[in-house]
């Protein structure tokens, strides 16, 4: 007898009384160690350079991200792959791929060292180590995914784990924010995190970045009212995120100021560095906060008639199953499973045909967002056949509200 369980994973036989079961496999399981590759950008930079003598590598960063992954996501296309009902408790407890998070903190570090190293001894030249600092924030940029993946879980060292990974950004307020405030109002008008229609990526850039920080303060200052405690303690979540990136830059520059002083290093300035530091964090939370620009665009949760707003769906995120960003991203691009089950770690998110859906990867609608006209001509017209032509239920840029809607035949 022969059972299939799914088809659309691997299979394999395995012999029970002489009957031949046929097993459901995740077939992309052994090229999840591929995500670790944004994590290794220094050192393949580094590489690039000592065999090639040109400086213009160090920035194979954002070549990497920008360019060759868009390619590999329309030359290999979606994934398609959900794991049956029956395999998901089994492939959720699975040490393997928990191990794969785990081990991009220590090569993320390890790069830093190495961009660090390489900026006070003063041997590149100012376009080499603006190059340089773009790469390093590549690797913290899409290190804001491991921490988002870690945040989310209920074991304290994985969340601490996460903010470990944010204060190389000095974004450790996301890991509030973003779990208690984002995943509560997300795809209203409320939520700082949800960009709307009609609203470009520099335009959502200040008011996110200002609204995450003030949300996240908020929501430590309650915690500790309703704990009948004053909220200025390094047990505030915020604070002690942000005293982790204040020791990690704080140690660099003490240790490379004392390594000067034994004259290990000659030509050593603090200026060969801090520039490259505060580069690479703005890039590395600039690249997050571009991903949330895409993920929830001009789409909008309805109010009830209690007034309340409805639940979450998987209407209320963009969505891809490209196979080459899922890698890179840790499947962040199955957004809609993520908002409906936030703790469900990455490898068991499924992707659904109901979703509405990014016409690229997220890498390449990364490159889309930076241009806006280009980006409103490739979604405006896609958000508005998501709500079939009623312009009047998106999430709307409040400055621009009355010419859309007068665009779109609508009235306030």
């Amino acid at each position: 007898m022969t059972t299939t369980v799914n088809d659309e994973g691997t299979a394999a036989t395995v012999s029970t009384n002489d009957e031949v079961l046929e097993r459901w496999r995740d077939k992309k399981k052994y090229l999840w160690p591929l995500s670790l590759l944004p994590a290794l950008v220094t050192f393949i930079a580094w590489g690039l350079v000592e065999l090639t003598g040109n400086g213009i590598f160090w920035w194979s960063g954002p070549v990497l991200v920008f360019v060759l992954i868009p390619i590999l996501d329309v030359l290999i296309g979606d994934d398609g792959q959900n794991a049956p009902d029956e395999f998901m408790d089994e492939l959720e407890n699975d040490p393997f791929y928990r191990w794969v998070t785990y081990l991009y903190i220590p090569l993320q570090y390890a790069g830093l060292a190495v961009a660090v190293a390489m900026w006070a001894t003063g041997t590149l030249s100012i376009l080499e180590s603006i190059g340089l600092a773009v790469t390093v924030a590549m690797t913290s940029g899409i290190g804001i995914t491991v921490a988002h993946e870690l945040g989310h879980k209920k074991q304290e060292h994985e969340r601490w784990l996460s903010r470990i990974v944010l204060a190389q950004s000095f974004y450790g307020h996301f890991f509030i924010e973003h779990n208690r405030g984002h995943h509560v109002r997300v795809a209203t008008p409320e939520d700082p995190a949800s960009s709307r229609f009609g609203e470009n990526f520099y335009q959502f850039l200040p008011r996110t970045v200002k609204g995450s920080l003030t949300s996240a303060w908020e929501l430590e200052k309650k915690r500790f009212e309703r704990l009948g405690q004053s909220h200025w303690t390094l047990k505030n979540d915020v604070l002690n995120a942000w005293l982790m990136s204040v020791v990690l830059f704080g140690g660099i520059l003490v240790g490379l100021q004392a390594l000067s002083f034994a004259g290990v290093l000659t030509n050593y300035s603090i200026w060969n560095v801090v520039p490259y530091l505060i580069i690479q964090g703005v890039i590395g939370f600039g690249l997050l906060e571009i991903v949330n620009y895409l993920e929830h665009y001009g789409l909008k949760r309805q109010k009830l008639e209690s007034g309340r707003y409805e639940r979450c769906s998987p209407q209320h995120s963009w969505n891809s199953d490209r196979i080459v960003t899922n890698l890179a991203l840790y499947q962040l691009q199955r957004h809609s499973d993520h908002h409906a089950n936030p703790t469900r770690r990455y490898q068991t998110l499924r992707t659904f045909d109901e979703s509405p859906q990014f016409p690229g990867g997220y890498a390449t609608m990364i490159v889309i967002a930076a241009i806006p006209p280009l980006w409103r001509k490739v979604m405006d017209h896609r958000v508005l056949d998501h709500y079939d032509g009623d312009i009047t239920k998106a999430n709307i840029y409040p400055p621009k509200r009355d010419k859309i809607l007068a665009k779109y035949g609508q009235t306030s």
